[in-house]
């Protein structure tokens, strides 16, 4: 019998994906590779659908640091699986079995988990997979971490329809403070950048229940961005049970595409 816990996390993502009949690739993006799962839908809206894991694990402790950030469950992966849309699962850098690879150490996934390269290499790699799929424009949909980075992406030039966020880490600051965690010296922080074009769809989820992420948290980044909607579900935390929702919120999002 084969320890299931003894297997690597990316190889647990690989057979994951596979499970649903998504196409495994790797790209480059500045100097980080990125691995990339692509659905092949082909769909109605003409945006392609990127989606961003969260955090994953970066500490195994306070004081002692993660090999292989790589999330054990891969929330967003399960979400994608969901979408009828043309969609890609967007791997961050050194995560999926990159972390021993050259430029990838600890800082990557700790303090610099959202620094300007990491934004950097991954609207790189995106750029390259939307030059490939001829898409017009992309949605952004990131769970915790994972939407702290699909607001900074939106900041880049791509064109981007719409971004959504669940459970997302939106002021890492008021984060860092609420945990008692140390500051995220080099990574940027989503409250404080500059309000999206209104014509840029935002849609942000949070749960009632979440204890990492509460609602509260989210304050100095909804008055930066006064075009964004916020909704509370009362009854999910930070992990469960996004999944159930997840077919409402891709319908709230196809109308307002629709719309627009």
């Amino acid at each position: 019998m084969i320890c299931s816990a003894c297997v690597e996390p990316a190889t647990r993502v690989d057979e994951e994906a596979a499970s649903h009949g998504f196409e495994r690739r790797t790209v480059l993006g500045t100097s980080f590779f990125h691995r990339v799962y692509l659905n092949n839908k082909k769909g109605r809206s003409g945006s392609l659908h990127i989606y961003i894991e969260g955090d994953g694990l970066p500490w195994l402790r306070s004081n002692l640091t993660s090999s292989d950030p790589t999330p054990r469950v891969p929330l967003i992966l399960l979400l994608m699986a969901q979408d009828p849309e043309p969609a890609i699962y967007l791997g961050r850098p050194c995560y999926f079995g990159f972390a021993q690879t050259q430029p990838c150490n600890s800082w990557w996934w700790t303090d610099g988990r959202y620094a300007p390269e990491v934004v950097d290499s991954m609207a790189a790699a995106l750029a390259h997979l939307m030059s490939i799929h001829k898409n017009t424009s992309v949605v952004l949909i990131g769970h915790s971490g994972g939407g702290a980075l699909a607001m900074l992406l939106a900041t880049r030039p791509i064109r981007v329809a719409a971004v959504v966020t669940l459970a997302g880490n939106l002021d890492t600051e008021a984060w860092t403070r609420l945990h008692h965690y140390s500051d995220l010296t080099g990574s940027l922080n989503p409250a404080l950048m500059a309000k999206l074009d209104q014509r840029i769809t935002q849609l942000h989820f949070q749960g009632g229940k979440d204890e990492n992420i509460p609602p509260t948290l989210v304050t100095r980044f909804a008055s930066r961005q006064p075009y964004a909607y916020f909704k509370v579900y009362p009854e999910l935390d930070h992990r469960c049970c996004w999944e159930e929702k997840w077919p409402e919120i891709l319908q709230m999002l196809s109308r307002l595409m629709s719309v627009e």
